[in-house]
């Protein structure tokens, strides 16, 4: 899993350094929810409950993370804000286009 180097953070996150970590440990974060790259490039984001990543076979290497929030109605608000800013900045709503530039920026 790689993560955003503008990750977006909810409110309620303060520690997301300890959130990474247990993401990447694979340990229990309940009501954590991953805002991700879709892995199908014909779509923009994921929402995924970081129970998810617990899977065994589940294929935790694939994902840009580009968001953390604390339950699904702050990560629906997030998605939101990511539509809003990409629209703002770039008059279009290409948000996979928009992130990976950033990304490679600096």
């Amino acid at each position: 899993m790689r993560y955003y180097k503008h990750l977006y953070l909810a409110e309620g996150i303060k520690k997301k350094e300890k959130i990474i970590r247990k993401l990447e440990e694979k340990k229990l974060q309940m009501n954590i929810h991953v805002i991700t790259l879709a892995r199908n490039e014909k779509n923009q984001l994921e929402i995924y409950n970081s129970m998810v990543f617990l899977q065994p076979d589940f294929p935790y290497d694939d994902f840009l993370v580009v968001g953390l929030a604390k339950g699904y109605e702050d990560a629906v608000e997030m998605v939101e804000e990511i539509v809003w800013e990409v629209y703002n900045k770039t008059k279009g709503a290409d948000i996979r286009s928009y992130i990976l530039e950033r990304e490679q920026e600096e």
